[in-house]
């Protein structure tokens, strides 16, 4: 990698069941994953670029490829606080570009773009909803939060919306506050995912500089 290139994260998305959903909540996915991209902007240091493609289609580029798995949880946590029949294929891809981005991802040929595209192709091929382009124990671990976080509910989704974030440091209560639910309703919603497990998890991942 050359001074002049820099490494990127890209995830590629379908929404599942987008014709079963129907248009309005095909739209409120969509609303939804804008927002979180936005979100999500804030660790990233710039945007991420959301782009819609191909109907049901998404993709964002991540400034820190460090976070792409948290990106993907976090897009699914988006879609699942709408309701369990919200979900996303996802494929991941890390690599180089050489240019800016710009603003619609649609236009972007780099590899690094193909890469994960072809990560989201397989992945519904496969039956799985995440997949990472890397393989071997980077994929492992994608999987395995895929799974972790397959079942999440609707409240679950909420609360980890607050979790998830790299440098959240808001308390039970705190996040008990904004969703204007109890404590106890938001203890329980966290506790069940295991989210401090999987917020170790995932900052142990973001600091092994190996796979980025």
């Amino acid at each position: 990698m050359t001074d002049e290139t820099r490494k990127i994260a890209v995830l590629t998305g379908d929404i599942v069941g987008s014709t079963a959903l129907g248009p309005e909540k095909l739209e409120r996915a969509f609303d939804a994953l804008k927002d979180c991209a936005e979100t999500q902007a804030e660790w990233m240091g710039e945007s991420l670029h959301f782009t819609r493609h191909r109907g049901d289609g998404w993709q964002v580029a991540l400034a820190e490829p460090k976070y792409a798995l948290r990106s993907a949880l976090m897009f699914r946590a988006a879609l699942r606080s709408l309701g369990a029949e919200f979900d996303s294929y996802i494929g991941i891809a890390v690599g180089p570009i050489s240019t800016d981005l710009a603003p619609n991802l649609n236009s972007e040929n780099a590899e690094v773009f193909v890469s994960s595209g072809r990560a989201l192709e397989i992945a519904k091929r496969q039956g799985t909803y995440f997949l990472h382009d890397s393989g071997g124990m980077v994929d492992a671990l994608t999987l395995s939060m895929e799974l972790m976080s397959h079942g999440w509910t609707k409240a679950q989704s909420q609360a980890a919306m607050y979790s998830l974030p790299p440098h959240s440091d808001l308390s039970f209560t705190e996040i008990s506050d904004i969703l204007e639910k109890s404590r106890q309703t938001v203890t329980k919603a966290l506790n069940s995912i295991a989210i401090e497990q999987i917020r170790m998890i995932l900052t142990q991942f973001e600091s092994d500089k190996s796979h980025v």
